[in-house]
């Protein structure tokens, strides 16, 4: 739980704040963001195939949990410094803002190195090592509230370094929220070292490590485990969904005419309640089975969006966000994610980490932003349907955009349920 939670800190600050820190800094565009988010994808899904597949051959998760959170630690850290690089080099605003946000891209993918040789590649293949079909539920019901949960803590804790400008302008103390989280994830990293059992995996078949990383993409592996890279395809297609709007969703919060400066304290209750559903509903996923489980989660999800995208008001942002994070966490870090474990090999749980980071991360990634960042560009001519898009400003319209690409996951669950029936 410690290494869930810290970990899903540290990522609630690269998908929420290095948004709104490389806007605040650097006066980034929409496309900045779009490519860094793709940038940190393709960074996340290399890493992970690597050590994901390494770990399955050495036979050892903890090494890796524990070195590359304390170099992910120090890997945040580093974002403290730089507006004080870009500002040093060059002397002109514009040179300065330009070096600022390729650094910052640059950095974010360091960042993601260690971050997904600690936590995609090793830890959560330690919680697959470590778990069985009994318990995954209610597992990943406590891992699905976890990136809630560290979303109240950072946007909480950020609440005391919140600085606000004329007309309701929200930015913050930047470098001392990297410093506090890049700390909590080396103390972290210490305390797993001490106290820390390694799962000691069996190794994989293959006698190479590019032939075992190879064999995640393989036409016998998905015919060996169809049920499996079914279930990833459907997670993809969710993912995808989410990364319509999710690299926009703060920055749409703080909009001044939405919820300008109190954002915080409409996302706090909201993140509670869907925490507490997450948590339970897991329970509930060991009993009835992915197929039944998931169906609603969907719907919660789909209807959250539509009212995002057509209520602006307090109450209609917090009903629209609470349905639409329930859904989010029980069908992507729940459903999925239990039904992927599951059906991972025991001997390959390591390399399936990679394959799980292509599915889910990287395409959703490469594809996610840039639909939304194309939404929002492209609906200023399109009037009186909730809030539109104005050079950064995110559209109410990713939302719609991104229930609608959500449909694309019902074709993958017939198949999954098909699939079902003939076993």
């Amino acid at each position: 739980m410690l290494l869930a939670f810290v970990g899903q800190v540290a990522w609630a600050v690269e998908n929420n704040f290095l948004n709104l820190f490389i806007q605040d800094a650097f006066g980034a565009s929409l496309a900045d963001v779009a490519l860094m988010v793709s940038t940190s994808a393709l960074t996340a899904t290399l890493t992970t195939l690597a050590v994901g597949a390494w770990s399955d051959h050495v036979g050892r998760r903890k090494p890796f949990v524990v070195v590359g959170a304390l170099l992910w630690g120090v890997s945040i850290i580093g974002f403290a410094l730089i507006q004080g690089l870009s500002d040093a080099v060059s002397s002109d605003v514009t040179a300065a803002a330009r070096l600022g946000v390729t650094l910052t891209i640059v950095f974010d993918c360091i960042m993601t190195f260690f971050g997904s040789l600690s936590n995609d590649a090793s830890f959560n293949a330690w919680v697959t090592d470590t778990t069985d079909e009994t318990n995954r539920g209610r597992v990943e019901g406590v891992n699905s509230a976890m990136p809630l949960i560290a979303m109240l803590s950072v946007f909480g804790g950020a609440m005391a370094l919140m600085h606000v400008g004329a007309g309701g302008a929200v930015t913050y103390d930047y470098p001392t929220l990297f410093v506090v989280v890049g700390v909590s994830v080396m103390v972290a990293a210490l305390v797993s070292a001490a106290l820390m059992d390694d799962s000691h995996p069996s190794g994989a078949a293959e006698k190479g490590w590019l032939a075992s990383v190879a064999h995640g993409f393989s036409p016998s592996a998905m015919r060996a485990n169809p049920r499996l890279y079914l279930v990833l395809l459907g997670y993809c297609a969710f993912s995808t969904a989410l990364q319509v709007f999710m690299p926009y969703y703060v920055l749409y919060l703080r909009l001044p005419y939405v919820l300008g400066e109190g954002y915080v304290f409409v996302m706090a209750p909201g993140i509670v309640i869907a925490a507490a559903f997450t948590i339970f509903y897991g329970r509930h996923l060991d009993s009835v089975g992915f197929e039944r489980a998931v169906r609603l989660p969907l719907a919660l999800f789909g209807v959250g969006c539509v009212l995002l995208t057509l209520l602006t008001d307090i109450v209609g942002v917090f009903a629209g966000s609470v349905l639409m994070l329930c859904g989010y966490l029980l069908s992507a870090v729940a459903c999925f994610a239990a039904e992927v474990r599951n059906n991972t090999p025991s001997d390959r749980a390591g390399l399936l980490q990679g394959v799980r980071i292509f599915m889910v991360v990287l395409v959703p990634m490469l594809v996610g932003p840039w639909i939304g960042s194309a939404v929002s560009s492209s609906s200023g001519a399109i009037a009186g349907f909730g809030v539109v898009g104005d050079g950064f400003t995110p559209s109410s319209l990713v939302f719609l955009a991104s229930a609608l690409v959500s449909l694309a996951v019902a074709p993958t669950l017939v198949a999954v349920r098909r699939h079902g029936r003939e076993k």
